[in-house]
């Protein structure tokens, strides 16, 4: 008769680790889960659950950050500059808007090596607030 009470365990253990991944979540805003979902995203078939969970999750509460998304994402691993330029030059302005609003709060915006990275980085930031890409001020320089 014991054999009658294991799919009661296995639904028990289940439950049992459902609610300890939701309590996970809660804690610290999920600081506590975030090592766990490292570890899991390590297997092929729940890092592409994980994906498909958070891309559904974004499209739900920001669309145009999602989509900004899926255009970036092809060359996001690729280092080169101007391939990440030309990605950026799609985007239409309120998915520009949304992308660097993102990558600000995750600190991805990084600060450049040269002159020219950090005032091309200033120039698309501004274009995402949608102010002029000059500057606001003139910019008239003093003879001596």
């Amino acid at each position: 008769m014991w054999w009658l009470y294991v799919p009661l365990v296995v639904l028990g253990i289940v439950l049992l680790l459902f609610l300890l991944v939701v309590l996970l979540g809660r804690y610290k805003n999920g600081a506590l889960l975030r090592p766990v979902i490292g570890r899991l995203s390590r297997i092929g078939f729940m890092r592409r659950f994980f994906t498909k969970v958070s891309t559904a999750a974004i499209e739900r509460q920001n669309p145009e950050l999602a989509s900004a998304l899926k255009k970036i994402n092809p060359v996001a691993s690729n280092p080169n500059p101007q391939a990440v330029q030309k990605a950026m030059s799609r985007l239409t302005p309120a998915e520009r808007r949304a992308y660097m609003e993102a990558a600000g709060e995750q600190g991805g915006v990084p600060d450049s090596a040269n002159r020219q990275m950090r005032r091309q980085a200033e120039r698309m930031q501004q274009q995402a607030r949608g102010g002029r890409p000059g500057g606001g001020a003139s910019r008239k320089r003093k003879r001596r």
